[in-house]
């Protein structure tokens, strides 16, 4: 055992004295380098998606739980993280994300490792060494597929997933369409990150993961395009940006939110606008099986293509032209004439029937076939349309992402959004 020690700390030590992590600036030089030459022969950039990998343990008992006793029911490890699961849905959409995270040289940091090598994807953004605990989330699901009960372990995350780390990949954020970071990052990993896409004006899409770790926009809102939280995390987020401002907003809401869209809007209204107040461009916001509020200043950012020369590339092209050909971008004529600082522009995307067996990684996919989308030319309604269909898509199947998308299926399930949603608010306010 003490030689074995011995020899872990020799690795280690020179794990450390190889690492480009180390503090002095000229160090992070050479790695950065080196990866520019291999990228330049690239076609393009590629979007990057910057947080957790983890290993997610979903119990599913056959009656409900009784204390001091186990219970019958099924145990399934699945892969997960935030972070994780919106790379990979991008990777089953045909997207080519670029994956910065964390995970120990344990069996679920092995795990997790081995399956995204298995993508073809690169690894060099993923760090792995014997001092990291690899994140798991262990949670009991109710006969809904909620999660009824869970304990989640992500101190890994927090603490190697660091703002060193992160800026040895600044030409890949430089080069990306999009940046995507979740919550699960420290406030020095997340600084770091949204410092260096906004340093090259790349949007940047914050995922707020939960209630609780959403606030952590109060630091980073300046920098953030996108957000993509649900009506709870929305509250957060806007009491964490002005304190106090909209008190028991979120009380009445919950008492109330069974009611038309329309009604709906109004009441999540103050949130949404003291988040566009403070520089965000686009709140996508996630209402369960009701489907989306997707929501600007103005309409005409909505009608845009994020990405202006995408590489249609692969089964995403394909997706592409199947959803472009019948969801014509330009839908909404008069949002392009809404401008001003005190206007809001809200559409209703709704939710699509679905065979649920759980929730969770809905609305992961939701924003991975989202950032797939626009990556390939889409705009952002057009995107969400697709999310839409990839999330339903995603609580019929058993794992956080399903193995496979039916492409014409997802493709028909979002052109059934796009026609069906609505303008529910488009004044001042």
């Amino acid at each position: 055992m003490a030689a074995e020690s011995r020899a872990q700390r020799r690795i280690q030590s020179l794990y450390r004295h190889l690492s480009p992590q180390a503090s002095d600036a000229s160090s992070l030089l050479q790695p950065t380098v080196v990866r520019e030459k291999q990228l330049s022969l690239r076609d393009g950039g590629e979007a990057v998606v910057i947080g957790g990998m983890v290993l997610d343990i979903h119990a599913l008992p056959f009656s409900p739980p009784a204390p001091g006793t186990t219970t019958p029911g099924k145990v399934h490890y699945v892969l997960g993280g935030v972070a994780r699961n919106i790379a990979d849905c991008m990777l089953k959409l045909g997207g080519k994300p670029f994956f910065i995270s964390a995970v120990g040289l344990d069996m679920a940091g092995n795990h997790l490792l081995e399956h995204w090598r298995s993508t073809g994807r690169p690894i060099e953004g993923i760090l792995q060494t014997h001092d990291i605990t690899t994140a798991v989330v262990c949670c009991v699901l109710d006969p809904n597929g909620e999660v009824a009960a869970g304990v989640a372990s992500f101190e890994s995350i927090e603490k190697f997933l660091t703002a060193e780390w992160i800026q040895q990949f600044r030409y890949e954020i430089s080069s990306a369409p999009v940046v995507m970071v979740d919550a699960n990052l420290n406030d020095r990993a997340l600084e770091a990150s949204c410092r260096l896409a906004a340093g090259h004006n790349i949007p940047l899409w914050f995922e707020p993961v939960s209630v609780a770790k959403s606030k952590k926009i109060a630091s980073i809102v300046k920098y953030v395009t996108y957000v993509s939280p649900n009506e709870d995390e929305l509250f957060a987020m806007a009491d964490a940006l002005s304190p106090g401002k909209l008190c028991g907003l979120s009380e009445r809401y919950r008492s109330e939110k069974n009611c038309p869209a329309e009604s709906h809007i109004n009441m999540l209204k103050p949130a949404i606008v003291l988040l566009l107040e403070k520089g965000i461009k686009i709140v996508v916001i996630t209402i369960g099986a009701h489907g989306v509020f997707l929501c600007s200043k103005e309409g005409s950012i909505l009608t845009r293509a994020v990405v202006e020369k995408p590489q249609c590339l692969g089964i995403s092209s394909e997706l592409h032209k199947l959803i472009s050909s019948d969801c014509p971008s330009q839908k909404f004529h008069d949002a392009k004439h809404i401008e001003g600082t005190s206007r809001l522009f809200a559409l209703h995307l709704p939710g699509l029937p679905a065979s649920v067996k759980k929730l969770t990684g809905a609305g992961d996919c939701l924003v991975g076939a989202t950032l797939a989308s626009i990556c390939e030319g889409l705009n952002i309604i057009q995107a969400i349309s697709v999310g839409i269909a990839a999330a339903k898509a995603t609580v019929e199947s058993d794992s956080n992402v399903p193995l496979t998308f039916d492409l014409v299926g997802v493709a028909d399930d979002a052109r059934s959004v796009y026609s069906a949603m609505k303008v529910v608010y488009n004044g001042p306010v």
